[in-house]
């Protein structure tokens, strides 16, 4: 017996793909939409597709037609796709929109946009409820524009009723800026030495994808406006992340922790790495929607080490993954391991000399 309709969008990128995987398993009749108009191979064959791209006049209301039970939205930013989704709202019984934990401020205004300010580092409580304060609305940045998206989403929710899921650090394979990325490859180069600034303590909370598409699914089922925190049932620290990798990979590689920030440039700097830790409430989420992970941080690496080394083989990780290149190495230092080597160089000399 169905469920009832589901209409996907973004549904070939990397949430959408598990999304519509577990959304067509509990029994929804499901269309993926997506630019390409693209299939996942592991989609049963009752998925139909529709090829959309969002921002075309006109071009969403076609393609839901006489609308949905439910609509999975993973591509929405700010006041424009809200109002897109809230003028459909006579089409649509209920939908669930990814946010993005990047929209909690600390209690002197601090959050992931001032990180690159003196005292910037937001310091957060642990772990962080959905009460916590957000930076204010606004086009400025990925952040405001998703605290933008949310206000005018729950503030049409008596029209629209919508689970916004407020995700943390997303892993899994089909990432476009995949964090375990700077674990795998400097394993696939050889290296047997990392360094960690912060006493390799730092936290940023992980959800895997499956986790993700889990909440979606139990959102779909019990309709409702709110926002939830999304993330994995344990927010390992990177040292932690890193060993969990070598283990996969049969790797051994030595540690070195500096307690304090990056000694010299990035060394010791990873895609987690930041002073304060960011660890997420589950809480709500586990109450109002009887959640349960589907997966642990440790236990779903092994298909994603697998993706990203295929992904990398024959090809420079640039090519392969342009917009964690972008967004993760502007300076080009991300993998250049030469002011790593001069700093522990430095460090053995020094050992070496004291008396």
């Amino acid at each position: 017996m169905s469920r009832g309709t589901a209409f996907v969008l973004g549904a070939t990128g990397q949430v959408g793909r598990a999304a519509v995987r577990a959304m067509a398993a509990d029994g929804w009749e499901v269309r993926a939409a997506s630019r390409g108009g693209g299939r996942d191979a592991s989609w049963p064959a009752e998925v139909r597709t529709v090829r959309l791209d969002r921002d075309e006049d006109g071009a969403l209301a076609a393609a839901l037609g006489e609308g949905a039970d439910v609509l999975v939205d993973m591509v929405a930013f700010g006041a424009g796709h809200a109002a897109q989704l809230t003028g459909l709202a006579d089409r649509i019984g209920s939908a669930v929109v990814i946010s993005s934990g990047a929209v909690y401020e600390d209690d002197h205004g601090r959050g992931f946009d001032t990180q690159s300010e003196p005292d910037g580092c937001p310091r957060y409580p642990v772990p962080i409820p959905e009460t916590q304060r957000t930076v204010a609305p606004g086009e400025a940045t990925y952040s405001t524009r998703k605290v933008q998206l949310e206000g005018e989403l729950l503030a049409a929710g008596d029209r629209l009723p919508v689970t916004l899921l407020r995700a943390g650090a997303i892993h899994g394979p089909y990432c476009g800026t995949p964090r375990e990325l700077y674990f795998v490859k400097r394993v696939l180069d050889g290296r047997r030495t990392r360094v960690l600034a912060y006493g390799g303590s730092s936290r940023f909370h992980p959800v895997h994808v499956s986790n993700v598409a889990e909440l979606i699914r139990l959102a779909a089922l019990r309709p409702g406006s709110r926002v939830l925190n999304s993330a994995d049932p344990e927010a390992p620290s990177v040292a932690e992340i890193g060993a969990a990798i070598d283990e996969v990979m049969g790797w051994e590689c030595e540690t070195v922790l500096v307690a304090g920030a990056p000694p010299v440039g990035t060394v010791g700097s990873t895609p987690w790495t930041q002073e304060h830790p960011v660890v997420y409430d589950m809480s709500a989420a586990e109450r109002e929607l009887g959640y349960r992970a589907v997966t642990g941080y440790t236990e779903s690496l092994p298909p994603t080490v697998e993706w990203l080394a295929a992904q990398l083989r024959g090809r420079d990780w640039r090519e392969a993954f342009p917009k964690m290149a972008r967004n993760y190495d502007p300076h080009g230092d991300l993998f250049g391991y030469a002011e790593e080597d001069a700093w522990l160089d430095t460090r053995s000399a020094a050992r070496h000399a004291q008396p």
